[in-house]
């Protein structure tokens, strides 16, 4: 076996997630020319993104359950293949309808990305380097934000919106084809041999019974209550700058790409600094945590975001609000490979990501009533809180993140149970 291969594997996971989070915010650069053409009205609009995340929520589990069966080449790669082909779809779109039902096929295919992302990761890297791969892993999608708005921009301008989307588009089917030319099956068992692990193959956990595990509800809720203030972050940034700080929008262009660049390097950096501190002999729950409390401590300059008067000092809070959330999301991933392995990563990568977007769904008119009102401050405050809760919360009833054990029968010790 090519040593190299699972770092190809890793780069077009990479990639992956980048195709990700680009191919759902063309449509936010290039809405108001299709409303100009295709008549759609801003109500319609918000039907549109709320049916990307109905599909996209139920997916995240659905996705992640069929990936823990199935195993990351095919489950990502089938993924990759539905949304790039819904994003195409967004291109030949002549009603309200059309596009209402490719968005939801898109959150159809986008749902089971990082549930695919983290099962591939598990099944080629082991634990001392697991941190680092799932932060390169999950860093493409900070990269896609960051490229999304220009090459629209630049698409757009040369070939027209519906090119914006058929180009994104076509480059996914030719990704599923690299992905799907890639041999597994025996580099795989060269590696689990070379490691002296059995193979990985596909054992799955009931859901049934996984539901009865404390710990798998505490990731759910955490999740449940970070996910609305990266949405907060991602959404309602830029008509915080135009409101209340009166940039431009091209202004806005030129300095919110600069959070997500953060975001990216900080995906990379926090998986990277995890498995130094796991290569230095501290345990994998040590590590794990050192990380997610030191990222924790950082959001606590979110309530000076609306303090300050400078427009880029608040840009350079936002971009340490990004980075610790990537220190944060990596090692929170991470740990729940850490603890339930082949039987169920997908598994809970999903039903958290599925807490996540429902949570965002509930609080986003919420997060619009109280701008509305009571302007961002309040906003902020709470943005600064929420993750040293959720810190305090995986101290608490996650005392130690290890590997759980499990029966032949695919069942847990009583005392894994709530």
């Amino acid at each position: 076996m090519n040593p190299k291969i699972r770092w190809y594997i890793l780069v077009l996971v990479f990639v992956a997630t980048g195709l990700n989070f680009l191919d759902r915010q063309v449509l936010s650069m290039t809405i108001i020319k299709i409303q100009e053409e295709l008549n759609i009205s801003d109500v319609e609009y918000g039907w549109v993104n709320t049916g990307f995340l109905i599909s996209y929520a139920l997916m995240f589990t659905v996705g992640g359950r069929l990936i823990d069966k199935v195993g990351g080449k095919l489950g990502l790669g089938l993924s990759v293949g539905i949304w790039s082909i819904a994003s195409a779809l967004h291109g030949v779109m002549s009603s309200f309808y059309h596009l209402l039902g490719f968005r939801f096929l898109l959150g159809m295919g986008e749902g089971g990305c990082f549930p695919g992302a983290a099962k591939t990761v598990y099944e080629w890297f082991g634990e001392k380097e697991r941190a680092l791969a799932n932060g390169v892993a999950i860093g493409g999608a900070a990269i896609g934000a960051v490229v999304a708005p220009p090459l629209t921009i630049i698409i757009s301008g040369q070939y027209g919106w519906r090119w914006a989307f058929i180009l994104p588009g076509i480059f996914g089917i030719i990704w599923v084809i690299a992905w799907f030319s890639t041999s597994w099956k025996k580099s795989l068992q060269n590696l689990d041999r070379k490691k002296s692990v059995e193979p990985q193959r596909s054992q799955q956990l009931p859901l049934s019974s996984l539901l009865k595990i404390r710990t798998v509800w505490i990731f759910i809720l955490i999740r449940f209550l970070l996910d609305p203030v990266f949405y907060f972050l991602m959404f309602w940034v830029p008509k915080y700058l135009n409101q209340e700080r009166e940039l431009s929008f091209e202004r806005i262009g030129e300095l919110f790409w600069i959070p997500f660049l953060a975001l990216g390097i900080s995906n990379i950096l926090g998986g990277w600094f995890s498995d130094k501190l796991v290569a230095r002999n501290l345990s994998i729950n040590a590590a794990r945590k050192w990380v997610m409390g030191f990222a924790a401590a950082v959001t606590l300059v979110a309530p000076f975001i609306s303090i300050v008067s400078s427009v880029e000092v608040a840009i350079l809070l936002m971009s340490l609000m990004m980075l610790a959330h990537g220190f944060w999301i990596t090692n929170y991933i991470t740990a729940i490979t850490d603890v339930f392995g082949k039987y169920a990563t997908s598994t809970v990568v999903g039903l958290s990501g599925t807490a996540g977007a429902v949570s965002g769904m509930i609080l986003n008119p919420v997060i619009g009533w109280v701008a509305q009102n009571y302007a961002y401050g309040p906003l902020w405050l709470v943005s600064g809180i929420m993750y040293p809760l959720a810190f305090v919360i995986l101290l608490v009833f996650v005392p130690r993140i290890t590997a759980m054990a499990f029966d032949n029968k695919l069942s847990l010790p009583e005392t894994n149970k709530r």
